[in-house]
């Protein structure tokens, strides 16, 4: 192909993505913006409310957990989207019709990718348009890091949903990860508090959480503050990316899933 030909291809592939989930917005990006406003009610107002002291450096509660609620719900968003649409396409046969296209795997993966991290971005521009209803007098620290860990995160885990997506033999497959490992260490990933506030065991057992770094490395740019080193932060999310699109790349090659 042509590096014109290429580019149309590319496009194409992502409007697709793009018109696939915004067709049906109401369930792509009105739940989490309710889900979020759930949060703001229950942990902000009631709980929030009630602490007696400060979570972190002097803030109150509801700011410390803006940048967590983000974050779930950008992973989640570009997650499921990139897992859904691409195992649907293995489910209607209609993987054959790009892979006997001259498209290369390396574009129909990016094609993907760019539809799970445009919504992701939309769903995270969404919740914080939510939080700011609640919470007027949130100010973002650093605008170049917040914009960097979120392109990051949602790139990250579009991948990750790539590679569910190409083992998953159905429907119930593309759920098992999502439900009993994303969530799981979301939550446990300092979403709702510091691990400062953890026993010293626990907190070296947190630590091993990925979800962790991702969180609190959002939450340095959103608010200036972290329980852990951004530089490590940034470096195992950049390392995580590059091995998960040279997996993806390799199980496209291989025809792993799609071609048996």
């Amino acid at each position: 192909m042509s590096n014109k030909e290429l580019f149309w291809a590319l496009l194409t592939l992502s409007q697709k993505e793009l018109r696939r989930f915004l067709r049906i917005w109401i369930q792509t990006l009105v739940p989490p913006a309710i889900t979020t406003a759930l949060y703001f009610v229950i942990f902000g107002e009631v709980i929030g409310n009630n602490i007696d002291r400060n979570v972190s450096e002097g803030l109150k509660y509801i700011h410390f957990m803006i940048p967590g609620l983000i974050m779930l719900a950008v992973i989640t968003a570009a997650y499921s989207n990139v897992v859904s649409s691409f195992y649907g396409v293995k489910f209607q046969r209609a993987i054959e019709e790009l892979l006997i296209s001259p498209m290369p795997n390396w574009a129909i993966l990016l094609g993907y990718v760019i539809g799970g991290v445009v919504r992701a971005i939309l769903v995270g521009i969404i919740v914080f348009i939510v939080s700011i209803i609640f919470e007027p007098s949130l100010q973002i620290h650093s605008y170049s890091l917040t914009i960097l860990v979120l392109i990051l995160t949602s790139i990250m885990f579009s991948l990750l949903g790539f590679i569910n997506a190409i083992y998953a033999d159905s429907f119930d497959d593309i759920a098992i990860v999502p439900t009993f490992v994303l969530t799981p260490l979301i939550y446990l990933g300092g979403v709702f508090y510091s691990i400062k506030m953890l026993p010293p065991l626990w907190q070296s057992i947190s630590q091993v959480n990925p979800m962790l770094y991702v969180v609190n490395t959002f939450r340095e740019g959103m608010l200036g503050i972290s329980d852990v080193s951004i530089t490590l932060s940034l470096l195992m999310m950049t390392a995580f990316i590059v091995i998960f699109f040279i997996i993806c790349l390799y199980l496209l090659n291989k025809g792993v899933g799609i071609r048996e």
